[in-house]
């Protein structure tokens, strides 16, 4: 690929990892309506379990990867582009918050006004079944419009503009899943993970 093309391309891709949390600190301060819809979901997770799981205790360590049940604390972005050199360089940003609101606007509008092209690609590691969903889910529950690049609504599979590294790498194998971490680990790449795993974020 000849450099006016490699240009062309990564300019036009924004890398995205988010990070959520519970929507409530414990299952006891969710709204009683909310306490019997997850005690409801939580049993259906773990049906075949010999034991009997605390909807208290599932909440905890599970409701953080439910869009209804969770919230998104960070929201980190990545793009590639050329610096006066010419050297291809990643810049990165970190959005962070609690108040879940103020963060999707904040991304919302990034999305708006930093990359406007309309063939602008979004990319994530398992993205496809977990960042871009949770994001859509998130921003309708917080009454905010979809932008264009994450509203896969009525969308043929050909149009939508994502990529998802994880189903790059399973080279057509579906029952194979590789972690983010992982990967990186085999390319000899620095992991965020190596400092916390997803699994310890809500604590």
């Amino acid at each position: 690929m000849n450099q006016k093309i490699d240009r062309q391309v990564t300019k036009k891709i924004l890398f995205l990892d988010i990070e959520t949390v519970s929507c409530k600190e414990s299952y006891a301060a969710l709204p009683e309506a909310m306490q019997l819809l997850w005690a409801k979901k939580s049993r259906a997770l773990h049906a075949r379990s010999a034991e009997t799981i605390d909807p208290a205790c599932s909440f905890f360590d599970e409701a953080a990867v439910y869009a209804e049940f969770g919230k998104v604390i960070v929201i980190a972005l990545g793009f590639l582009s050329y610096n006066q050199q010419g050297e291809l360089v990643l810049r990165i940003k970190g959005l962070q918050s609690h108040n879940e609101k103020e963060l999707l606007e904040n991304f919302k509008n990034i999305l708006i006004e930093r990359f406007p092209e309309q063939d602008l690609r979004l990319c994530a590691h398992n993205g496809k079944e977990f960042d871009f969903p949770y994001l859509c889910r998130r921003m309708v529950i917080n009454n905010i419009s979809i932008p264009e690049v994450l509203n896969m609504g009525g969308k043929k599979p050909w149009e939508v503009p994502h990529l998802d590294t994880m189903e790059m790498w399973k080279f057509g194998d579906r029952k194979n899943f590789t972690s983010l971490h992982l990967m990186a680990t085999i390319f000899g790449l620095v992991s965020s993970k190596e400092i916390m795993e997803g699994s310890e974020v809500n604590s």
